[in-house]
């Protein structure tokens, strides 16, 4: 059974035969997934010490000072065991595979607010358009004082969102307090189904289109197509595209693939090599998926905060030259990990391959390298980064992000000048040489403006 969602694929097979084994195809710390039990190795020098662990625990469980839940300490020995292997290998707990899930399937069932803790206060960042969150009239800043009557001091974020999260039709009540009201104000909600977008739309008034994926999920390729159609529609001429990849964790390996097949017309995508032959998989473009989207100038921005399938798309496109990436060097995550669900509804996520771009370069560690390097604005004197977060919460409250902002607003000249790779991105397309892109060294392009210093 593959539940590869149709991308394509070769070599050595995705699906292992057996009832039990079923895999789904992830990046970004996120790549397959086993449903089912796993054989144990037929090796008894493996296990002599399984003895040794079953009287240890044994002992902490009766002579400890104070008495151990016993699930804490199996998931604490799998977090220690996992924690010897590498830093992207790891253990999750029930719920925190619950979360991972929610995440990668881009929707939820909720109300439709973005939260976050600041100096303790559960605030809203933001309601989501169409949601009920919207309709109900909750606003970015409100502080949200009480869950179904149960007050948010001291209150975790996780927990917050479990409270405010349920069944599609169930009803919560948020109080919250805001500038100006007297008193708090209680809202009875009902949830419903949440689309998390990944895909958020600009451009500019010169007919340049801007795209920013935060991270792929199920819908972005579909959410990525949507897009290009409504600024191709809507910029007349359409000059060009910026794709914005910077900060992109990563995410689905498929969706991976299929945002990189919405650029180009043929030929491999990536492909991953690991110690057991399942993992010796290659995808490739399927002709005419782009609709057209492989034709127009491209430029694709990256920094170190690019990761797994950011840079999978990033490589493609310079692998193939397809567009010009432009930036600093992307994160180099590129290992495969396998999340393989246990029977107690936790979950092993275990490094299992790595994958490399179409001419063959590994991104583990390496990362991806623009064709033009472009520094971002460096931190003024005075300010961290923590502060720059936490200003950059502020604009998103007051709607003033660039991606924050509705999309038929154009990106402003104001805007361009404290963001110097984008501005880069703007320059290039609108002195666009597509003869020259062939002739591309990294870091050097004849005729474009030199990298910023």
């Amino acid at each position: 059974m593959s539940v590869t969602n149709g991308v394509r694929k070769s070599a050595a097979g995705l699906v292992r035969k057996g009832p039990n084994r079923a895999m789904l195809l992830m990046a970004a710390g996120i790549l397959v997934l086993l449903l089912a039990g796993v054989a144990w190795p037929q090796n008894d020098d493996s296990f002599n010490k399984l003895p040794v662990f079953s009287e240890a625990l044994s002992i902490i469980e009766e002579q400890y000072l104070e008495t151990q839940d016993i699930k804490k300490l199996i998931y604490g020995s799998i977090r220690g065991i996992v924690g010897t292997l590498d830093s992207h290998s790891s253990f999750m707990t029930p719920e925190e595979f619950r979360e991972l899930q929610i995440e990668t399937k881009g929707q939820f069932s909720g109300i439709g607010i973005e939260i976050t803790l600041k100096d303790g206060l559960l605030i809203v960042v933001s309601p989501i358009e169409g949601t009920p969150a919207y309709r109900a009239g909750l606003q970015a800043g409100d502080r949200i004082v009480k869950i179904n009557g149960t007050t948010t001091k001291n209150m975790s974020l996780m927990e917050a969102v479990k409270k405010i999260r349920g069944t599609k039709g169930s009803r919560v009540i948020l109080t919250i307090m805001r500038e100006g009201l007297k008193a708090p104000k209680s809202y009875l909600l009902t949830r419903d189904i949440i689309p998390i977008h990944s895909v958020k739309t600009r451009y500019l008034a010169d007919g340049i289109g801007y795209i920013r994926i935060t991270n792929f999920q199920d819908h972005t390729d579909k959410d990525l197509r949507k897009a290009i159609k409504t600024l191709e529609a809507r910029l007349k001429p359409f000059r060009g595209l910026i794709l914005d990849l910077r900060n992109d964790p990563g995410g689905l390996l498929d969706q991976a693939v299929r945002v990189a097949d919405e650029f180009l017309a043929h030929g491999l995508i990536v492909y991953t090599e690991g110690r057991d032959k399942n993992q010796l998989m290659r995808f490739y473009a399927e002709p005419g998926l782009g609709n057209g989207a492989e034709s127009f100038p491209l430029v694709v921005l990256v920094n170190e905060g690019s990761a797994s399938a950011s840079e999978i798309v990033a490589g493609a496109i310079q692998d193939h030259k397809r567009g010009l990436i432009i930036g600093t060097k992307s994160f180099g995550k590129g290992s495969v990990q396998t999340i393989v669900p246990l029977e107690d509804g936790s979950a092993l996520k275990l490094t299992t391959a790595h994958y490399f771009t179409p001419l063959g370069h590994s991104i583990q560690e390496k990362g991806i390298i623009p064709d033009l390097i472009v520094e971002a604005t460096p931190l003024p004197k005075g300010k961290s980064l923590k502060t720059l977060r936490e200003e950059a919460l502020e604009k998103k409250m007051r709607k003033e992000g660039l991606t924050d902002k509705p999309w038929t607003s154009p990106i402003s000249a104001e805007e361009l000048k404290d963001d110097p790779q984008l501005q880069q991105a703007v320059e290039t397309l609108k002195n666009w040489p597509p003869a020259k892109l062939v002739a591309t060294v990294r870091g050097q392009v004849p005729g474009l403006p030199p990298p910023s210093k």
